[in-house]
Order: structure tokens, then C-alpha cells, then sequence
């Protein structure tokens, strides 16, 4: 059986239309760089206010993570709340908090709203405990999340996870019902749609070169014309580039992995997940999977601490194929019949991004936590755009370049060791 390295979430995707060569207007009010989830919600908030919005593409519209993802809308944020609460104190730990589950509700809301048939549903999610030690955490963090964040989570001791987690790999897990899913590459489509039908103008492979400042505005050239636009959105996440070095040198982009296996069945796929969460485990280096709707068990990971390229796809691929008969042995002979990858955007403090620098408005870093975040993220930055009042919980975040940092990452492997090696000690 052949191994496509394409994304799963591709196939039986109907393709849009090409949108390369459509002609570029010489003016707008705004043009967005990216067209992933933050780029195409900020498009569709932006036009329907009236704006006039170009939006400018590298590849095509959700080539990058926004159509290779997990599919898992989480609660929370990369830092745990103990760290959020050490770090930016109550009052501003509560409101980054409150924002991964309001960007949950908008997902909700905006796919309700525009019809968008992309598999959305409550799943929630389950972190699994690596170690005993982990699961004693998250007795911690249950108690934390009630005291200072009003969250109801549940614990599920390791004797009873077979209810929830078909393997004796972990050693218990929190679960959160909050949590969704998604298909993304439907979801990533139906913001495309949304975005054109409000009159916003989409451009497939029109990277921006340079960005000038002007007199009340700025100018951007691409690889097809000029632009004079009053303002710019940075919307690039992990495929930030040369165009915009302050960005560039501030968003490291790290490559994830995903393998789907051959469909399994119903009664096989349920035995794996008999309630169809959406999981990630507690490590570092972790892992996360979920079942498809044809009941395939799709696997992920950092397998390998690199930007994502072609020729680590199938060597990351094996990678993972390893951890996944590791949490479930009963796997192992099971064929693997889709392996990708894809870039997400991490910043030095683990903390997404949003706001004005240099002159540019942005919306980055979500640390793979982006498909909810980057969503909302990029209706609050249109809001801005626009004069409307800033609900933007990340303004004034200190957004630190990387010392010595050029955007090429030379350093992920040895970060990635030193992950691998937490992983030991913990």
C-alpha cells in the first residue's frame, strides 16, 4: 500500500478555484499577509465593515498549518495556569485563559453563522499523564483551574481510563468537556468562502517582497504589482519570512507531524477511543491523536525538532508510527496510509502574540494552540483596524526577538534534545 504525503484532511476536499493571476488593485485599506485562519477571519470582519481587503498568499489559501492541523480546538494555552498566574499575575493570567475559551465560542458561532461544513463538535479533550508524577500535577492544576479560574476539570485515575483511553500507556488523564474538534481543511475552505462572499479579494501565490512605510500608509511589493495600503496584518505564524524581518526574527517555525493509519472500523477505532476525544499527552515532546470520521486513528508529534520539510516526512513519519504501537502495541500491524507536515509558530515565551509593531499590526506565536486563537485572534485585530474598542488580551505583551536569530532556526535540534532530555528527568 502506497504512502501519500499529503495531508489526510485533503483528500475529498473539493479544490477552489485558482486565484493566481487575478489582477491586484492598485490601492486598499488593508492587506493581510497569510491566508491561513487569523489572515481569512481578519479578511471576512474587515470586508463586511466595508473595508476594502487584500489579502496576500504565498502558496494557496490554508496551504500551511491551517489545513495540515490536529483538528483540536483546546482550552487553556501552551503555559500551564500555575505558569500564567507566576508569570502575568491574576488579573492578566485570567484574561489569556478566558481567551482560549472565547476563541472556542467564536469558532462556534462563525461556523454556525456561514454554514461552514467542517465536522465542528464538542469532543473534549483529554491530557494523558506520562508519568505518575505528571497525573499528582494534574491533581494540582484541577484544584487551580476551580480557585483562580472558575474551570470545572475531571481527573481519571489510570484504573478507570479504559473508559475514556483504550491503552495502560498513561497513567491517568484530565479531562476538559470544553474542548472541539474540527476538520481543518473544511473549516479553512469554509473561511475562504466567508471571506470572499463579505467582498474580500484573495490571491494565491502573491508573496509580499518588501514593505515601505509612507506618507499615511505603506507600500507593499509583491512577486505581481504594487500596493498603496493604508495598513498591513501580519498573518504568517510559522511561514514568516525575509518580507517581514522583525517578525521573522521573532516566531520560530517548528515543524509538527501527523500519520494517518488505514480505516480501522468502528468497533476497532472504539476501542482505541471510546468516546471520540481529542487527546495530547504530558510530555515535552508529546504526542496527540484523535479518531476520524471514517475511524482511522490519526497520530501526531514533534518527531523531529526541525521546520517542516519533504524529506523529513518520512523519517518522522516511522518516528511516529513507533509511538503510536508504543500507546497502542495492537496497532502494529496496521498500515499507514498518509504522513505530513506542517509549520506552527512558537515565540521565546510561549505565549502568543497580537498588536503593532514597527508600524505593521500582527497576530502570531500560537505554539500550536492556533486553530481556536488564530481564529478569534484575527477578528480582534480587524476590530482594531477598524477603531472599534480593542478586546485584544495580548496587547503590550513584551514580543522579544531571539538574540543572534536571522529566522534560520539552526538551534531546533539542540532545543530538541534538550525537550527529550526534560522528558527523562521528569
Amino acid at each position: 500500500m502506497s504512502l501519500s504525503e499529503t495531508p489526510y484532511w485533503w483528500a475529498g476536499v473539493l479544490e477552489d478555484p485558482p486565484r493566481e493571476g487575478r489582477p491586484l488593485p492598485e490601492r486598499a485599506d488593508v492587506v493581510i499577509l497569510g491566508a491561513g485562519y487569523t489572515g481569512l477571519s481578519a479578511a471576512r470582519t474587515l470586508a463586511k465593515a466595508g473595508a476594502t481587503v487584500v489579502v496576500l498568499e504565498k502558496q494557496t489559501l490554508g496551504w500551511g498549518a491551517s489545513s495540515r492541523n490536529g483538528g483540536q480546538l483546546l482550552t487553556g494555552m501552551k503555559l500551564g495556569p500555575a505558569t500564567l498566574l507566576a508569570r502575568f499575575g491574576r488579573e492578566r493570567a485570567r484574561a489569556l485563559y478566558q481567551s482560549s475559551l472565547d476563541a472556542i465560542d467564536f469558532v462556534e458561532r462563525l461556523v454556525v453563522d456561514e454554514r461552514i461544513d467542517c465536522d465542528f463538535r464538542r469532543a473534549g479533550h483529554l491530557e494523558a499523564a506520562c508519568k505518575p508524577s505528571h497525573f499528582e500535577r494534574f491533581k494540582r492544576e484541577q484544584e487551580l483551574l476551580e480557585a483562580e479560574f472558575g474551570r470545572r476539570v475531571h481527573l481519571i485515575p489510570r484504573a478507570e481510563q479504559r473508559a475514556e483511553l483504550g491503552t495502560d500507556y498513561y497513567h491517568g488523564a484530565l479531562f476538559d468537556e470544553r474542548s472541539a474538534a474540527l476538520q481543518p481543511a473544511k473549516y479553512v475552505r469554509g473561511l475562504v468562502a466567508a471571506a470572499e462572499r463579505a467582498g474580500a479579494s484573495l490571491h494565491e501565490h502573491t508573496p509580499a517582497l518588501r514593505i515601505v512605510p509612507q506618507s499615511g500608509g505603506q507600500r507593499v511589493e509583491t512577486v505581481r504589482g504594487t500596493l498603496l495600503v493604508k495598513d498591513v496584518l501580519v498573518a504568517t505564524n510559522g511561514y514568516t519570512d525575509a518580507a517581514t524581518p522583525l517578525f521573522r526574527r521573532r516566531v520560530l517555525p517548528v515543524g509538527s507531524y501527523m500519520i494517518a493509519t488505514q480505516p480501522l472500523g468502528r468497533e476497532r477505532a472504539s476501542a482505541l477511543l471510546p468516546r471520540s476525544r481529542v487527546v495530547f499527552d504530558s510530555k515535552n515532546f508529546l504526542f496527540y491523536f484523535r479518531l476520524s470520521d471514517d475511524h482511522r486513528l490519526l497520530f501526531g508529534g514533534r518527531a523531529q525538532f526541525t521546520p517542516s520539510n519533504e524529506s523529513s516526512t518520512r523519517t518522522s513519519a516511522e518516528i511516529l508510527r513507533r509511538g503510536m504501537v508504543q500507546v497502542f502495541p495492537e496497532l502494529a500491524p496496521v498500515a499507514i496510509e498518509f504522513a505530513w507536515s506542517g509549520n506552527v509558530g512558537f515565540t521565546t515565551d510561549l505565549t502568543p502574540h497580537a498588536g503593532q509593531l514597527g508600524g505593521l499590526h500582527y497576530a502570531m506565536g500560537y505554539c500550536a494552540h492556533g486553530v481556536g486563537i488564530a481564529s478569534l485572534l484575527g477578528d480582534v485585530m480587524a476590530d482594531v483596524l477598524l477603531g472599534r474598542p480593542d478586546r485584544n488580551p495580548f496587547r503590550d505583551l513584551p514580543f522579544r526577538a531571539l538574540p543572534l536569530y536571522d529566522g534560520r532556526p539552526w538551534f531546533l535540534p539542540v532545543a530538541g534534545l534538550w525537550y527529550k532530555l526534560r522528558d527523562l528527568i521528569e
